[in-house]
């Protein structure tokens, strides 16, 4: 699944889709810029040749810098060498003024003086910083200093601690939606597992999971089966859990009471109604049992079934409250109010698909089996350059044949809502995955669908 030689076409593909839906200073990205090359090195250009103790390679793409987190040997004039693999102009500019800019394609040079204690750089360009192309350079021992911020053109104040490089690569987990579970009563064994997780590139959690996986297991029944869930919580496990199957009707004081470490339970229940349905621990708080992984879908078929088609995958929108390497998430954060999460994921890893595009068939049938699983923010369900022609949602129904030939341009899914949704690729190409709340794809709501070989010139 993963087509690492076209790893910068879906980040292009996504910067010219949120310039055109979400606003952009500049007047339109419909063609790349010519603009040449312009290194303006400031302040450290006047050092002579010869004088730098290093060369720092940075690139930016639609819209990010790869690395935003560089680590240099020693202080003093670092050579830049700035490549724009993206769509559009795109500068560096560091916290001491110094700025070098590179059209689309377009490759430049210049110098810069990296103090003792490090320093931020951004792209200054309207949005591009907030939209996430910020980073620091740090020396080896030392951490980054924003202070000597020159005009305000110093990186935005860490969110987040820099990534940590001796975190293990994210685990994709695999969007391909099961088969319908066969026969008509089923026993399902659920295990408590906390454990370790990479939730974004160099971010860590001690998550709390279902079955070791985040989201859990999907489970796929039909209208009318019965479904006996065995709940397990391991001596092992620090904390008691629960699990509460919003497809269920059973009393919340009795199949959803907790259990200890070294328990078990069963949780019998009928899918009596179709739909797209949340699972989740409900051990007080919730919130927290739900911000740290515990979470998963169960799809209920209707009697008599769904049509065939193409390809079928399960998405699940969450988000994560960060709390420190290594850490359960911050409750503190999750409770807020005006929650603020530092990712909004789907499949639980920030911006997997991107580097992992979910490969469909050009003019094939897809269907996505979609939830908000929260636990706090809504979900505008979009994939740009589609339409969806047929919404389930909630029990709601869009179909093609509907009178006037409506189609949807996004889902609306409150935490815990669920639909399900298809629809076609009409060409070759990269068709980005999105929240249309665009101030979470720069938090990781992001992914793509590769239809063919990703290429519409071919």
């Amino acid at each position: 699944m993963r087509t690492p030689s076209r790893r910068l076409i879906p980040l292009a593909v996504l910067a010219i889709a949120v310039a055109a839906c979400a606003g952009a200073s500049r007047p339109s990205w419909t063609f790349g810029p010519t603009t040449a090359s312009i290194a303006s090195p400031g302040p450290a250009a006047s050092n002579a040749p010869g004088q730098t103790v290093g060369t720092i390679a940075i690139e930016a793409f639609d819209l990010g810098f790869t690395p935003a987190a560089i680590e240099v040997a020693q202080a003093g004039v670092q050579t830049v060498e700035f490549k724009n693999t993206g769509s559009t102009v795109h500068d560096v500019t560091f916290a001491d003024g110094t700025k070098i800019e590179a059209g689309a394609g377009q490759t430049a040079t210049g110098e810069v003086t990296i103090p003792a204690g490090g320093l931020t750089f951004i792209c200054s360009i309207p949005g591009h910083e907030q939209a996430g192309m910020s980073g620091a350079v740090t020396v080896t021992g030392t951490s980054p200093s924003a202070s000597d911020d020159a005009g305000g053109h110093g990186g935005p104040t860490a969110a987040l601690p820099s990534p940590d490089p001796n975190v293990p690569a994210p685990v994709v987990h695999d969007p391909i939606a099961p088969k319908l579970l066969e026969g008509t009563t089923h026993d399902v064994t659920l295990t408590i597992e906390e454990k370790m997780m990479t939730v974004a590139k160099g971010y860590q959690v001690a998550v709390w999971t279902f079955n070791g996986t985040v989201p859990g297991p999907t489970l796929r029944v039909k209208q009318g089966d019965t479904i006996r869930v065995h709940l397990v919580n391991p001596a092992t496990s620090k904390l008691p859990h629960s699990v509460d199957f919003h497809a269920s009707q059973v009393a919340w004081n009795d199949e959803m009471t907790s259990i200890d470490p070294g328990q078990e339970k069963l949780y019998e229940w009928r899918a009596d109604y179709a739909g797209v349905w949340m699972y989740h621990c409900g051990t007080a708080p919730a919130l927290h049992h739900i911000a740290n992984g515990m979470f998963g879908a169960v799809i209920v078929e209707p009697i008599e079934g769904f049509e065939p088609v193409d390809h079928e995958f399960v998405i699940i929108q969450n988000d994560w409250y960060f709390g420190g390497q290594g850490q359960i998430t911050d409750l503190d954060k999750a409770a807020a109010g005006a929650p603020a999460p530092d990712w909004v994921a789907f499949n639980g890893v920030a911006a997997q698909y991107v580097d992992s595009p979910i490969e469909i068939g050009t003019g094939k049938r897809v269907r996505l089996f979609v939830l908000d699983a929260g636990p706090n923010i809504d979900s505008s369900f979009h994939i740009v350059g589609t339409i969806f022609d047929t919404v389930y949602k909630e029990g709601i129904r869009l179909t093609p044949e509907n009178p006037g030939h409506w189609g949807s341009q996004a889902v609306d899914l409150a935490p815990a809502q669920g639909a399900v949704i298809e629809f076609e690729a009409a060409e070759d190409g990269l068709y980005p995955m999105v929240t249309h709340a665009f101030n979470f794809p720069g938090r990781g709501a992001l992914g793509l669908f590769q239809a063919g070989d990703g290429d519409p010139r071919n």
